[in-house]
């Protein structure tokens, strides 16, 4: 009789089961709700074993962040940026709309958006959740920068400031995205193409 090639699921290593229980918890309960021993026990080992793989449960949040961050990368292709093969030969406008569209991906991915929906609900009582945000947002500034100076490199734009105008963008964007989070919550869309909307007229403004 012909065996059957039957696909084995690869099991999530301890720390990745932590995460996710967390991260579940979280959403339930709240963050600021969430204690190690509930965390435990929605994992099933103890307490002390628990404080094995994490010393807090700050660190969890930490490491949650990381974790699903890189696998929503990961999941959907995002690498480290070949800055000449972004921006060669194309215009202002196409780089900018095809950098927010891989990272709106990167945000969309499930386990991804449900840790920002538990850590922007609790930002603004959560000390841990408002340092993610700040982290989220660094990151997203910095990374403007380092493209902006690459387009400037290029030829295909000019700053008058750099930083400043990486700042203003990156910040816009951050702010659509919030919003259309928001729209979502309650049950909306929007009216139009805020993003594309927003980057067209960034651009108009900055002749790309």
């Amino acid at each position: 009789m012909k065996k059957e090639n039957v696909k084995q699921k690869v099991p999530k290593s301890r720390k990745e089961e932590i995460i996710h229980a967390t991260l579940t918890l979280a959403a339930e309960k709240g963050l600021g709700a969430v204690s190690m021993q509930q965390i435990a026990d929605r994992v099933g080992i103890t307490k002390a074993s628990l404080y094995n793989h994490f010393s807090s449960r700050d660190q969890i949040v930490d490491a949650m962040y990381e974790i699903l961050r890189e696998a929503s990368k990961k999941n959907i292709g995002i690498s480290e940026f070949d800055y000449d093969k972004l921006i060669s030969g194309r215009a202002l406008s196409e780089v900018l709309k095809d950098v927010i569209s891989s990272y709106r991906g990167m945000i969309s991915d499930p386990q991804m958006k449900l840790f920002y929906a538990v850590i922007m609900s609790e930002r603004s009582i959560n000390s841990e959740a408002a340092e993610i945000m700040v982290r989220e947002t660094k990151t997203m500034i910095g990374a403007t920068k380092v493209l902006f100076y690459a387009l400037q490199a290029k030829g295909v734009v000019e700053f008058e400031n750099p930083d400043a105008a990486a700042f203003s963008f990156a910040m816009g964007v951050h702010s659509i995205l919030n919003y259309e989070m928001d729209l979502m919550q309650v049950g909306e869309k929007p009216e139009k193409d805020m993003m594309g909307d927003y980057i067209d007229e960034f651009c108009r403004i900055y002749g790309g």
